[in-house]
């Protein structure tokens, strides 16, 4: 991740957006994802049985009493079940969740010709990815980034990001920095959600299994979120984390169970008086009551 205090200046550039949407949230929504039908047991949510609807119900108990504010969106692919919480369309920091996306449109782009990932470029994904290393994910935006710098904001919205927001520096050390770019921008929960549905639902396949054992081979600072699954489950994930004006952001989107059954898209700001191991407890565990055990 980027120096957090190097960055902790952006947040007043959207303090009026965050206060205006952020902390008011809507009501929860449960809805069935696109091409599978969902499936409706009596007491139980809509595309869920009454295990994973117990679960949920015990994650939005556990987040009221967690500080900050959190948003989630988790499908279930086989089912067709999406729940979305009251916070699930709240602007956040992307912080280095957005590492996916870049990853995801560069191996679009290569498997249609558009540009070449040479070994160099591969390895220097692969370290974005694996350890979250913001060197390498600076040195592929400016790299493929276009003349305009849009190539990939463009894309990003095409693959279903479509709240994705990217805002200017606003110290003169982030200044240096041209404009688009990856570490200065905010989505929501579901932007993150229709990324994930994105790479598992329409990369090509070979793309797709080489992204998703990347994802699944992360090191091990990035061993929580979706983490939290646990082993039998395979999950695979991206997180990210910045210490902001606001607050510690952290957040974890990824994948658990079998043939990548489950999504989760978590995205957290922990206020003023939350820390980063707060926001890693809390997006850990909501994956933990959601999918240890299914």
């Amino acid at each position: 991740m980027r120096s957090p205090k190097a960055r902790r200046s952006r947040v007043a550039a959207s303090t009026c957006l965050l206060a205006a949407a952020a902390l008011i949230p809507a009501a929860p929504a449960f809805i069935p994802s696109a091409g599978a039908k969902p499936v409706l047991m009596q007491g139980c949510l809509q595309g869920f049985d009454c295990d994973m609807s117990n679960r949920i119900a015990a994650v939005d108990n556990y987040l009221a009493g967690r500080p900050g504010v959190t948003g989630y969106v988790m499908r279930d692919r086989v089912s067709g079940g999406m729940y979305r919480n009251g916070n699930a369309d709240t602007m956040f920091w992307t912080a280095s969740t957005i590492k996916l996306a870049i990853a995801e449109d560069l191996l679009n782009r290569a498997r249609v010709g558009a540009i070449t990932l040479g070994p160099d470029d591969r390895a220097t994904m692969e370290g974005m990815l694996a350890t979250s290393n913001d060197a390498d994910a600076d040195i592929l935006w400016n790299k493929f980034a276009g003349i305009d710098r849009m190539s990939f904001n463009n894309a990003f919205r095409a693959n279903g990001m479509s709240g994705l927001t990217p805002l200017p520096p606003t110290t003169s050390l982030e200044q240096v920095k041209l404009f688009p770019d990856w570490g200065f921008q905010q989505c929501t929960p579901g932007d993150l959600d229709r990324l994930m549905d994105n790479v598992l639902n329409h990369m090509n396949p070979d793309d797709r299994a080489y992204l998703v054992d990347r994802m699944r081979k992360v090191d091990t600072n990035q061993h929580w979120g979706v983490w939290g699954a646990g082993a039998a489950m395979q999950p695979g994930l991206k997180n990210g984390w910045s210490d902001e004006q606001g607050g510690w952001v952290v957040n974890s989107v990824g994948f658990a169970g079998p043939g990548e059954r489950y999504t989760l898209a978590i995205m957290t700001e922990q206020g003023p008086d939350g820390t980063y191991t707060d926001g890693s407890e809390t997006t850990t565990h909501v994956a933990q009551l959601l999918f240890a055990g299914r």
